[in-house]
């Protein structure tokens, strides 16, 4: 059973205002949506071709059902197919995904790219970066190709829960406390030596629920645009 909820209803009304603020949220929220949408269009896909629901359609193959998917919405059959490959990954991590926190806002698009980085990276990491990065910085991280380390830079590699810095371990966070402890220390650790690494400063920020921390993302991103333009 894959259940896909969004916390906020689209309201399209922004379009008609003239307030920057309300647009912005409206255009926000709208992105979200897209991704929820696509989310739910591949675990269709994904469905169909799993339970051979096509026969049922009157087509003898999932390639048939998609030529004749592509033509009817005039779409690129290389677009269908990946939106294929988004539902098969999300069924297959989906336990992972879930315990790390992934949600559809944090963008679909990225879990074509899952098991490559799977392959070639940490378990942990890959399942933290699938909800952190971008997509392009995700399709990059899917690669492996890890620089070696330097003496300006710290090289931190995290495997389970024990974080090595420079080949030595540094951290080690006990499982005794919990998986979902364990999970959420590793993730706040992850951060920090992100920020180590790349000289970067920690501002902790406390949120209540999700539905809080999707919002201050939204404005979070909108400001630090403004502050890096301006530095």
């Amino acid at each position: 059973m894959y259940k896909i909820t969004y916390m906020n209803q689209i309201n399209l009304d922004y379009v008609n205002s003239d307030d920057a603020m309300e647009i912005d949220i409206g255009i926000r929220d709208t992105i979200m949506g897209v991704r929820i949408s696509i989310l739910s269009m591949s675990l269709g896909l994904a469905k169909i071709k799993s339970q051979a629901l096509f026969k049922t359609l009157g087509f003898k193959s999932m390639l048939e059902y998609v030529n004749n998917l592509s033509s009817d919405t005039k779409t690129g059959r290389s677009g269908i197919y990946n939106w294929l490959n988004i539902g098969e990954a999300y069924i297959k991590y989906q336990t992972e995904l879930l315990e790390a926190g992934f949600s559809e806002s944090d963008g679909p698009t990225k879990l074509p790219y899952l098991e490559r980085a799977l392959a070639v990276r940490d378990k942990n990491e890959v399942f933290d970066n699938v909800r952190n990065m971008s997509l392009r910085d995700f399709i990059e991280f899917s690669k492996g190709e890890k620089t070696g380390p330097s003496d300006n830079t710290l090289y931190i590699v995290i495997k389970g829960s024990v974080v090595y810095i420079k080949g030595r371990r540094a951290i080690i966070v006990s499982k005794k406390i919990g998986r979902r402890t364990t999970k959420y220390l590793m993730r706040v650790i992850l951060v920090a030596c992100r920020a180590l690494n790349n000289g970067g400063l920690i501002m902790p920020v406390f949120v209540r629920n999700k539905k809080e921390a999707e919002r201050f993302k939204m404005v979070y991103k909108r400001v630090m645009a403004e502050v890096r333009k301006s530095s």
